[in-house]
Parts: C-alpha cells; structure tokens; sequence
C-alpha cells in the first residue's frame, strides 16, 4: 500500500507533536500536497537548492529538513535569494519540503538533544528546561539535556574525546574552571538563552551553539561553555530522522543527504 505524504507527517508529529514548536517557529509541511503518495524520502538538516537537486536525481518527492526553509514571510518569490530558489526549484519539480524543527529540538524519546546525548554516551538523562505540566511518550519536554559520563574525564582529555564523538573540527570554550568533566548540559542550536539553567544543575560543562562573545563571559567561572558549532551540534539529525523513518516504513526507499550545508567554513 502506497504511502502518503501526510501518512509519514502524522508518524513524525506522534514522535514531536507540531503544537510543541515554538511561536516564532515555521515548521510542518512548508511546500507540496500532503496526499501525494511518497516516491521516496531524503533527510537533511537543511533545505537548499542543491539539496532539492539531489532530491530530483534519486527520485525523492519529499524532503524531510530539521530546520525550515522559510522562517519569515515571503513577500516576493522572485529567486532573488537563496530561499526564494530553493522554494521555486522545489516547486517546479514537485518536491515537498517538511521540516521538523524547534518540535523535535524539546522532545525527551527521539529528541535532538537525546540524540547528541548518544553520541557523547551520558546516562541519566533529565531535560534541562522542562514545559511546566507538559508530557509526551512518557518523559517530560522541554529544552536542552543534561546527563552523566560513565566515569569521569579530565577535561582537557574530555574535549578529545568530544571532538571525536562529534566529529569536530574546533571547539570554542571558555577558561577551564573545572579540572574534571562528569555532568554535561547540552543543547543543539543556539543555546546560550539556556546558560543560567545549565548552572543551575551544577554542569561541569554545557555543549551547545552560537555563543556571542559577550555572552562568553557569563559562564563566569561557574560552567565552561563549549561551543560547538550550530551545524555540528545537530548533523546528527539527520541520522536520527532517517531511522525513524526506515524503521516504521518500508514501502519507499530513504536516503542521507550527502550535501554538507553547513554555510560556516574553516580555514
């Protein structure tokens, strides 16, 4: 039995129901049919327009994003910039585009942060920032995530092994105030509007993204912040999505994107 777009949107929603997302967000089914029947899936943590080309040669219909392609309104769509031809290849080939966004970045099972928590291997894990009187799957939502390493690290051995579990290239971080490294916060994305609530569970440290260099100052000797990066603290989304999809569906096939769309570069 074919599979409908909106089938495969209802599956993600039970996973990050959309009323989750916050206000200024603009996640959901942002381009296409929701009753088209799916041909086939590419999972990316960014919609571009190279992202929708490859979606066109293996012959995917639908592009499931973390974050959304268009956040603000549109006024024009005139390809005057990368949005508005992103918008305007996808249209014309008759690729949809759902992104699940700041919904999936405060679920408990299955989350963002969940997933970094993974990678880095924490235990007993509690959402940072829990949405008073909210529960979904069984576990609380909220944002951020804080969680134990099995045994603790010094903390220049824990930026290593940080750096290899995320596949790092850099890592921006304030003074070492903490010799050793046992309880982690951390938030993929821009994080810093969660430092306070990061001290306030007594994290050695907090891994997150877009740290301004003012707010630097604020870990005041109290956390070392680790910036990550905003594309290198969630890729692994992507990783998440796609095997939630491979493993509830099975009628159509699914695929990586092999476009690196971080927009930062290193020299």
């Amino acid at each position: 039995m074919a599979t409908r777009i909106s089938d495969l949107i209802d599956f993600l929603h039970q996973v990050a129901p959309g009323y989750l997302q916050e206000d200024y967000d603009n996640a959901g089914l942002i381009i296409g049919d929701s009753l088209r029947q799916i041909t086939g899936v590419l999972v990316t943590l960014d919609s571009t327009e190279e992202v929708v080309d490859e979606a066109v040669r293996l012959g995917c219909n639908l592009i499931i994003a973390h974050h959304p392609i268009v956040f603000r309104g549109l006024k024009r769509i005139n390809g005057n910039n990368y949005i508005e031809r992103t918008v305007i290849k996808a249209i014309k080939h008759d690729v949809a585009i759902f992104a699940i966004h700041t919904n999936l970045d405060k679920v408990f099972t299955s989350g963002v942060n969940t997933k970094i928590a993974e990678k880095i291997g924490l235990t007993q894990l509690e959402i940072l920032q829990p949405v008073p009187g909210q529960d979904h799957n069984g576990s609380r939502t909220g944002a951020g995530m804080t969680g134990y390493l099995n045994t603790p690290m010094d903390t220049y051995d824990f930026f290593g092994y940080l750096k290899q579990c995320m596949e790092l290239q850099v890592i921006r971080h304030t003074e070492v105030c903490r010799p050793r490294v046992h309880k982690v916060a951390v938030c993929g994305g821009s994080g810093s509007f969660l430092l306070q609530d990061a001290i306030r569970s007594q994290a050695d440290i907090y891994i997150t993204a877009d740290f301004k260099y003012h707010e630097f100052f604020d870990a005041d000797r109290r956390i070392i912040i680790a910036d990550i990066g905003h594309y290198e603290s969630e890729k692994f989304t992507i990783e998440l999505l796609y095997h939630l999809i491979i493993n509830n569906f099975s009628n159509f096939a699914a695929h990586y994107t092999k476009v690196n769309t971080n927009p930062v570069k290193f020299y």
